[in-house]
């Protein structure tokens, strides 16, 4: 199917829609609005609705945090292609202001920034990448901050590296059975 739908839409529009309907992500109440061909940019709305209102009638935190959660990796992954292997890894929030209405995320990499994370893989063969993220309202208005770390490693590598672990399990498994 995914390949049907690959020669009818182009791969930033068909990320857009599948994502916007994922189970997963509707539940945050963020929406992708916009995705540039390369995927280099992702603008990520999440309006205040009764989906995500707390108790005091602003933004749910949960759901600012969440509706940022795959975003760099996705990006990532169709970026780089399938030499590289990408996870998140950890996730930061601070808060600065209540969101009392339509939070916006902006998602970017720079090509600089890509060449430098995969000669660092060249070289290291796994890193991990910090990424600092603003949700703001349309004004420019900070609400919060975000510090996103993913995992990035080349593909042979973290293989045999999992490989080698699961060898390394299989033998501990043992040793307890015994």
């Amino acid at each position: 199917m995914n390949k049907i739908l690959n020669r009818i839409l182009k791969p930033s529009t068909l990320y857009k829609y599948l994502f916007n309907f994922s189970p997963m992500y509707i539940r945050s109440a963020g929406r992708i609005k916009y995705m540039s061909e390369d995927m280099f940019k992702v603008i990520v709305e999440i309006p205040l609705s009764y989906k995500n209102r707390n108790y005091v009638g602003t933004i749910f935190g949960g759901s600012l945090f969440s509706a940022t959660d795959p975003v760099y990796m996705m990006q990532l992954i169709h970026i780089l292609g399938n030499e590289y292997v990408i996870w998140d890894k950890s996730a930061t929030i601070h808060y600065r202001k209540p969101a009392t209405e339509k939070a916006i995320a902006l998602f970017e990499f720079k090509k600089e920034e890509i060449e430098q994370i995969i000669q660092n893989v060249k070289r290291q063969k796994e890193i991990a990448w910090k990424k600092e993220l603003v949700i703001t309202n349309t004004k420019g208005d900070i609400f919060c901050l975000l510090e996103r770390e993913l995992y990035i490693a080349d593909r042979f590598f973290y293989q045999e590296k999992m490989r080698i672990k699961k060898e390394l399990e299989n033998k501990q498994n043992k040793k307890e059975v015994v």
